[in-house]
């Protein structure tokens, strides 16, 4: 028996071929599980694994519905009914935080997607959850040291900044335009300060030119009447 044979066999409806297909949906969602924990991300190997071998079984169900009551099944309620259920799942894992950083958008996607593949394993079509399973991997691992790259000098940053509420502020608008960078927004924030004579704010400047957000960083950190500051 050749590979195609044992591929079109784990493509069947046999017990076995599908016990195998559950549990190399089982498998990649591990994997992609582990990806998000070295990211220090809260849905890991469990959640992932769950999702993935969860989308499967309602597929292999769905066909199962189809091949014993024909035609009075809709084959596409199960389907559906997973894609709407991991919607509701992966919002959970999305927050805002008090600086107003959106938090968890590509744990939320990378899940949606791991549903698919589970789908696409569970009903048989092997060489889509393959694939699938690699474009994930090099999605959140590869494209995301390349976004990072591109992130950290481009022309845009903001800067979380706590400084003295005396006449912090005031110094700080003074040395932005010292600087020739353009002051985009300022706003305050309700995040508490480490010091109770700071105020906290967020502010987003253009640099005009493209620069390394680390050296940014560092310029504003010398300036004595800022306390804190967190690139956001």
């Amino acid at each position: 028996m050749n590979m195609l044979d044992v591929i079109n066999y784990l493509e069947g409806n046999s017990m076995l071929a599908v016990g195998v297909r559950l549990l190399l949906a089982t498998l990649f969602g591990c994997l992609i599980g582990w990806e998000r924990i070295a990211n220090k991300q809260k849905a890991g190997i469990r959640t992932f694994a769950l999702v993935s071998l969860g989308a499967a079984v309602a597929t292999v169900l769905n066909l199962y519905l189809v091949d014993s009551m024909g035609e009075s099944v809709d084959a596409s309620r199960i389907p559906a009914g997973v894609v709407s259920g991991i919607g509701f799942l992966g919002a959970g894992t999305i927050i805002v935080t008090g600086r107003n950083q959106i938090k968890g958008l590509t744990t939320a996607a990378t899940m949606w997607v791991t549903a698919s593949m589970g789908m696409a394993i569970g009903a048989g079509y092997l060489g889509v959850g393959v694939v699938c399973f690699v474009l994930v991997m090099i999605t959140n691992r590869i494209l995301f040291a390349l976004s990072r790259q591109v992130e950290e000098h481009s022309r845009y940053i903001s800067i979380y900044l706590e400084v003295e509420k005396a006449k912090g502020v005031i110094k700080l608008r003074q040395y932005i335009s010292e600087t020739g960078y353009d002051l985009n927004s300022m706003n305050k924030t309700k995040e508490k300060t480490l010091q109770a004579s700071d105020v906290a704010i967020t502010i987003e400047l253009d640099m005009k030119k493209k620069k390394d957000h680390i050296k940014v960083l560092e310029e504003f950190a010398k300036l004595e009447y800022v306390n804190y500051l967190e690139e956001v």
